[in-house]
């Protein structure tokens, strides 16, 4: 297994800190917005994202998250081929860099909504004071009537995936999907497809291919309901277990609140001789962390002393089990 962080594309002390706690391995979202760049389906950008990681002792091992404005792919709109021609623009270039992994989804964006993923609190008090981010369905405004069907998102993700997939095989790019945060039906007037397993385990169906995986977000499936060492050994069995993301919550999917690594009810230490047992070499990421005292992150979630300490826990957790990391 092989410890990564989301890093921001542009260097600050998080880079820094990463380092510092021997992370050496780095996903990272090129968006234009967040480099300073063209978007990375150009390569002259993307390039430069990978070397600024290579320079500061990094090896890049995937993206994360949508590249670039994806809403005409999801939403079935007109100009979405163009952007599936980006696409595989985007995966030409990534395979060209020695990048052999992107963590995707496929949840459409409410029109407005700020993230494909939501939360109604992002100052829910922990221990000490520190805060951390919750769902409550009950918190969100009257539910929209739906701006598309369930089964025309099923065709429009079905359109992608058979467009896209054949080139990441040839390319050798592996693509795994990460499944709806929160995993419901439905978010502000669009609807969801990927908030069971066996939903997931249909689009690894809709085109057989070594490049078409998943990105076991343990929470998200905790949430579904989800029997977690039943679906890691399934995905690990058919080869599809691309990149973990280990984070833990307590609730259930229309209300839940996420908390520390070493306080939530999953065993992780249990979940981590498990990825072992079943041969999984690939990324793990610590995921959301709640915030600490003094710091703004500009994405609740995502800032970093949080993932000091959670990285320090996952790492004992292995070392006490004497199972090998990087």
């Amino acid at each position: 297994m092989k410890f990564t962080l989301l890093l921001p594309a542009i260097p600050d002390e998080r880079w820094i800190l990463a380092r510092q706690i021997g992370v050496t391995h780095a996903v990272v979202k090129a968006a234009p917005q967040l480099t300073g760049l063209a978007a990375p389906y150009e390569l002259d950008a993307l390039r430069t994202v990978r070397d600024r990681f290579v320079d500061a002792g990094y090896t890049v091992i995937g993206l994360e998250g949508d590249q670039f404005d994806m809403s005409r792919i999801k939403r079935g709109e007109p100009g979405r081929d163009e952007d599936i021609e980006r696409y595989h623009r985007l995966l030409r270039n990534m395979a060209e860099l020695g990048i052999d992994l992107i963590c995707y989804n496929f949840m459409p964006r409410a029109r407005s909504a700020e993230h494909d993923w939501h939360r109604t609190s992002c100052d829910i008090p922990l221990r000490g004071g520190s805060l951390t981010t919750a769902f409550d369905v009950g918190k969100l405004p009257p539910a929209p009537e739906l701006e598309f069907s369930p089964e025309q998102l099923w065709d429009n993700y079905t359109y992608f995936l058979q467009a896209v997939m054949p080139e990441a095989e040839r390319l050798g790019v592996r693509m795994g999907l990460h499944p709806d945060d929160p995993p419901l039906p439905a978010m502000g007037g669009v609807p969801r497809i990927f908030h069971s397993p066996e939903a997931v385990e249909r689009a690894l169906d809709l085109v057989p291919s070594p490049s078409n995986g998943v990105t076991f977000c343990q929470a998200n499936y905790r949430l579904m309901g989800a029997d977690l060492e039943h679906w890691a050994r399934r995905f690990a069995a058919r080869n599809k277990l691309f990149f973990v993301h280990i984070r833990d919550v307590e609730g259930d999917a229309r209300h839940f609140t996420e908390v520390w690594h070493d306080e939530g009810p999953t065993d992780l230490a249990a979940m981590l001789k498990l990825y072992h047992e079943i041969g999984f070499t690939g990324p793990i990421r610590d995921d959301h962390v709640p915030t600490m005292h003094g710091e703004r992150p500009d994405i609740p979630g995502y800032a970093m002393l949080g993932h000091l300490f959670a990285i320090g826990y996952l790492k004992g957790l292995l070392d006490a089990q004497h199972i090998p990391y990087l």
